[in-house]
């Protein structure tokens, strides 16, 4: 038997969407259909995220993440124990719900605990889509069936919004990471820019590494924008469902140059503005 649809736990749920974040705007201003699904993959990526900081013991957030492994596997049997995924487990279209992102999300996740950096930039789409794009497909689906353009669109948007968000959360975070020993960026590019260790954890950024995060700073607003393209182009019925995608890529855009992380709770009047108006755009732009 279908088990009972309750409300997400706290502190589960202040920590998937922490008022004033990005992830709230897009969450409150997304369509109803998708506010609950978003609400548990949030809770999830808020979970992972934690586990994934670099002031996080390594091996413990290699434990926790082997147990989310295990749990990936009993949501998708229809089994699980923890209270984000019996929430997930609860959803209407949670029975016919393909969870196995959920489950690359975790590898991914491992593979950045380990701290092993990105060989190349070519992999960086792969394993920002892996990390974040996955989880986010996972909840347009238990949101409601999408029509074959809207599915493909929702496809490309995830994965630029997705490496998008990366480069941006690599780009404000990359000094504290690489002080823990971890590096945020592919080694084929730092190697090319000619950037050492010692760059990457100054207080202040030499000239050479300051011309390389500008331009991952273009790039990233480049993949806010197609994600944006993405979705915009689709029918407005399909657009309205999907508009916290363009929130996501909206205020991923405006938090670009930003000296603060993208995550910070910090209310924003601004951010507040663009989102509604972003997503009021899409649910009725014909």
């Amino acid at each position: 038997m279908k088990p009972r649809q309750r409300p997400l736990e706290e502190p589960y749920r202040s920590r998937a969407v922490p008022p004033g974040t990005v992830r709230y705007w897009s969450w409150l201003f997304s369509a109803r259909e998708c506010r609950e699904p978003l609400l548990g993959i949030y809770a999830l990526l808020a979970e992972w995220r934690a586990l994934m900081d670099p002031g996080t013991e390594a091996k413990v957030a290699q434990l926790k993440l082997a147990w989310w492994q295990d749990e990936i596997g009993r949501l998708s049997a229809g089994s699980p124990v923890h209270p984000i995924s019996r929430y997930l487990a609860a959803l209407p279209r949670a029975g016919v719900a393909d969870f196995a992102p959920l489950a690359r999300a975790v590898d991914a996740a491992l593979m950045q605990v380990a701290g092993a950096p990105l060989e190349r930039g070519e992999e960086l789409k792969t394993h920002s889509s892996a990390l974040r794009g996955g989880p986010l497909l996972v909840a347009a689906r238990l949101a409601g069936s999408l029509a074959a353009e809207a599915e493909e669109a929702s496809l490309g948007c995830v994965s630029a919004l997705a490496a998008g968000e990366y480069l941006a959360g690599a780009i404000a975070d990359y000094r504290r990471a690489a002080r823990f020993g971890r590096v945020a960026f592919p080694v084929d590019e730092l190697l090319t820019a000619r950037i050492e260790d010692a760059d990457l954890s100054a207080a202040d950024p030499p000239p050479h590494l300051q011309s390389y995060l500008g331009g991952l700073r273009r790039r990233a607003a480049q993949l806010f924008a197609d994600a944006a393209d993405a979705t915009d182009a689709l029918p407005r019925a399909e657009r309205a469902q999907l508009r916290h995608l363009l929130v996501l890529a909206a205020l991923g855009a405006n938090h670009l140059n930003s000296r603060r992380a993208p995550a910070d709770a910090d209310f924003r009047l601004h951010d507040l503005y663009l989102a509604w108006s972003t997503a009021r755009r899409a649910a009725l732009q014909t």
